[in-house]
């Protein structure tokens, strides 16, 4: 199975599915939408990596963005912290799947924990979901419970979810890759 890795940040989620070594699970390429610490990681691990930096009008970027990912012909694409929707037609084109630190479908969004957290959540977490054309609304895959802790902080609880998203995710793609990428619902 080979995979393209989508990220926009830190890498820690590119990081744990490099480092797990998943068998039969070729990682292509990293793509980012900006110069960040994701790219560094994939070059280290020596995996491609391509920056297709954000810009305007969006409909061109768009474009540039699935002529990238297509030159690696990917049966699956994998957001890892990539901070961008996806347009329709990359959706349609790709089979997408992205990490979301929240049970889905609660807390949709960009801060997800801090939504949680000033919900008053006892119970958050971490899903691995399909990408569809909306925020955070595509069908669930897997998910997994993180307990929210007295006194926890957003930074706090986001590094124990982080925790489980690694291991959720590296655990999906395992799954992929030994039984086949399911159908998208």
């Amino acid at each position: 199975m080979k995979i393209v890795l989508m990220a926009s940040g830190a890498g820690s989620l590119a990081k744990a599915i490099i480092d797990a070594k998943v068998q039969n699970l070729e990682i292509a390429a990293l793509i980012a939408d900006k110069e960040c610490p994701a790219l560094d990681i994939a070059l280290a691990a020596g995996i491609s990596a391509v920056c297709v930096p954000f810009k305007s009008p969006r409909d061109e970027w768009n474009e540039e963005l699935k002529a990238t990912v297509a030159k690696f012909a990917p049966d699956l694409v994998v957001s890892v912290g990539f901070m961008r929707i996806l347009a329709p037609d990359f959706v349609q084109e790709f089979r997408v799947i992205n990490t979301h630190p929240a049970l889905l479908p609660l807390f949709p969004g960009a801060h997800a924990v801090r939504d949680a957290l000033s919900a008053g959540a006892t119970v958050t977490g971490t899903t691995v979901h399909w990408v569809d054309e909306g925020m955070d609304t595509g069908p669930v895959i897997a998910q997994r419970q993180v307990m929210v802790e007295s006194g926890d902080t957003e930074e706090s609880l986001h590094e124990r979810i982080k925790i489980a998203e690694r291991a959720l995710i590296t655990e999906t793609l395992s799954e992929f890759a030994l039984h086949g990428i399911p159908e998208h619902p």
